[in-house]
């Protein structure tokens, strides 16, 4: 060491040293708050997505509400004008599949009956359990059961499943299984709300084991056939849609036995004592006497 001078640091090299350490500083300080701010962004987006989806739901179940409150209008101001002619007004809920069967000749017995005005609503099963809370609907005719508060429910019969065939599908005259059907692209009704008769269905295929191709959900029996008179798949009805006539489908039996579906009528507890109600039921039960004895 000796020989060598000390080595003695300038004032512009001891300034450029503390720049270093200063910008060394500032840089760490810098991805400090990147990180933080990139936090808090990623914390509001995700709060703000939160808000989106709620606002998204209020406003679907506004929607829903403001169709309700629409019909209920609509009732009270139906029951009012009724009122004024001397008449009872008997809303009357229904799926588009009970149409095919007796409901027709009950409305037609219920109309004769000068005291009453006949009020007819096609809704899902579920959407009938609503309405009859409301006062919207005083009977319904649905497929699925429903456990309710102030609601009660009765099977009337059970309907066989019959398979929805385009015209030229290979299956027509077969008699298929249930397994055989699985293998074919099903089209199912209601889609929506659910629970429904798409549920029922569905529930013929799981119960069993089989996997199935659900190729489209649509929420009218109508369009269902007409998909199938497409040729774009199949559907499963119960046996009266066989009424819906058309020439490019063929209603098929299913050869797979206990494949059914249940005409569920529902009311409101507190009409049991209703005399009008009363009569109404009168004529459901001579209807469902004379289905047993083959007239329908």
């Amino acid at each position: 060491m000796r020989g060598r001078k000390p080595r003695i640091e300038t004032s512009g090299e001891h300034l450029r040293r503390l720049d270093r350490r200063h910008m060394a500083n500032v840089l760490e300080n810098l991805e400090r708050c990147a990180g933080e701010l990139h936090g808090q962004c990623h914390e509001r987006l995700r709060r703000r997505r939160q808000i989106v989806r709620a606002a998204e739901q209020v406003h679907a179940a506004c929607g829903i509400a403001t169709q309700l409150l629409e019909r209920l209008s609509f009732s009270i101001e139906a029951t009012q004008r009724l009122a004024r002619k001397g008449k009872r007004r008997l809303g009357i809920g229904f799926v588009p599949s009970s149409f095919y069967g007796q409901l027709p000749t009950l409305v037609r017995r219920l109309r004769q009956i000068d005291a009453l005005e006949i009020v007819l609503q096609e809704m899902t099963s579920v959407q009938q359990v609503a309405a009859l809370h409301s006062g919207q609907i005083d009977i319904g005719f649905g497929r699925i059961w429903l456990d309710g508060p102030g609601v009660r429910q009765e099977v009337l019969f059970e309907e066989p499943v019959l398979a929805a065939l385009p015209a030229r599908h290979p299956l027509v005259g077969t008699r298929p299984s249930i397994e055989r059907l699985a293998e074919e692209p099903l089209i199912v009704y209601p889609a929506r709300p659910r629970p429904s008769y798409a549920d029922v269905v569905l529930g013929m295929f799981h119960q069993r084991g089989l996997h199935i191709e659900v190729l489209q959900e649509t929420n009218e029996l109508q369009t269902a056939i007409g998909l199938v008179a497409c040729e774009m798949g199949i559907t499963l009805v119960p046996r009266t849609v066989r009424r819906l006539v058309r020439e490019d489908v063929v209603y098929e039996g299913i050869s797979t036995a206990g494949l059914s579906s249940p005409l569920i009528m529902c009311l409101r507890h507190d009409d049991k004592h209703d005399p009008v109600m009363a009569s109404v039921l009168e004529h459901v039960y001579a209807l469902i006497e004379l289905r047993k004895r083959g007239k329908f």
